[in-house]
């Protein structure tokens, strides 16, 4: 069942709010409550296509209205026309989720050390721990059973969800968003090797400094440095199961899907997009909006605006030529084999 806020808004605050046309003026006034698939949306819901293949689904729809792009329409129902349905529906779907935030304090069960700054605005659930030395910012949710280590500093409007480790020291902005299982601030992976090859640990005495507005997925891992920074820049987005190392720095707007690997050192400039599976090799630097396959492997630094795939990851057009020889190479070996054959042949008919 989609989730539904509590009061709506009209059809017509809906084109407004998105800045769109409504077409079908007579149901201005229908409230919406909801956003949802045009497949699944009910009458107190929008629903949004991108695409004129998607309107059989929009006549079986009981959606109050549906999001179009420009020049397209339905005779059976109102429609918001707006440049790009995808984000208006998500926008919409946002504004009509909001709840002011209610403080509920301290929970019972929560441990607080000495000299935290935790204003009343807050919400600490059940289970929850905060070292010495902690600052909350204002409207911040942390979850049950969540561990935030000495020395911690929280942002306003962020949230920490239940069972995320915080190390100490780490700096985490305005309106991050953490999700279960994720630990940030934990020793990045440093050995240096003996006489007799017994591996030392190198102490790590950095932090992670995580900026505004990024969202960390589940059961993520982010390394404190061993000198300086580790550090996620605003607007980052990180899906489930990302491993960031020690001292790597990651620019403002990237994307890293899910079991993304990123080793110690390695740097990326803003809205990088990392596919599922993607490898970063430490100490290299990929530029502003380089794009990775997914599953790829990148070995050297990346100029930036570079489109890559593969393993080792080369330039996504060479990449997919290579794609289509390879499922040919029992061809070409056969071929190559006869080729070789008939040579050969040749050069033993001439002796």
């Amino acid at each position: 069942m989609a989730d539904k806020g509590k009061d709506g808004l009209s059809l017509a605050e809906c084109a407004a709010f998105v800045e769109g046309e409504l077409v079908g003026g007579a149901a201005q006034d229908t409230i919406v409550r909801g956003v949802n698939d045009v497949a699944l949306a009910g009458p107190d819901e929008v629903a949004f296509v991108v695409r004129e293949t998607m309107y059989e689904a929009v006549r079986a729809s009981k959606a109050a209205a549906v999001l179009v792009p420009p020049g397209l329409a339905c005779e059976d129902r109102p429609v918001i026309r707006v440049a790009d349905p995808a984000l208006a529906a998500t926008l919409l779907h946002r504004r009509l989720l909001q709840r002011p935030f209610v403080a509920r304090g301290l929970h019972p069960t929560a441990h607080t050390g000495v000299g935290c700054r935790i204003p009343a605005a807050v919400t600490v659930m059940a289970g929850a721990v905060l070292g010495d030395g902690v600052r909350l910012g204002e409207r911040v949710v942390i979850g049950a059973g969540t561990v935030v280590g000495d020395g911690v500093e929280v942002g306003d409007d962020t949230v920490l969800h239940a069972n995320v480790t915080i190390y100490a020291g780490t700096v985490i902005g305005r309106r991050v968003e953490i999700h279960s299982g994720t630990v940030v601030g934990s020793d990045g992976y440093g050995y240096v090797a003996d006489a007799q090859g017994r591996h030392c640990k190198r102490p790590h005495i950095g932090r992670v400094v995580i900026e505004d507005d990024v969202e960390i997925g589940a059961n993520c891992c982010i390394d404190r440095a061993t000198f300086g920074e580790t550090r996620i820049g605003r607007g980052t987005k990180i899906d489930n199961l990302v491993q960031v190392a020690h001292n790597v720095t990651v620019g403002p707007d990237c994307l890293l899907v899910a079991q993304v690997g990123i080793a110690g050192s390695a740097r990326l400039g803003r809205q990088v997009v990392l596919g599922g599976n993607v490898g970063v090799a430490g100490h290299v630097e990929l530029g502003d909006r380089v794009m990775v396959a997914a599953k790829s492997g990148v070995h050297s630094s990346v100029p930036p605006g570079s489109r890559l795939g593969g393993y080792p990851a080369v330039l996504h057009e060479r990449w997919l030529r290579s794609c289509a020889v390879f499922s040919r190479l029992p061809e070409l070996a056969r071929d190559i084999r006869a080729i070789k054959r008939r040579l050969a042949e040749t050069q033993g008919g001439e002796e």
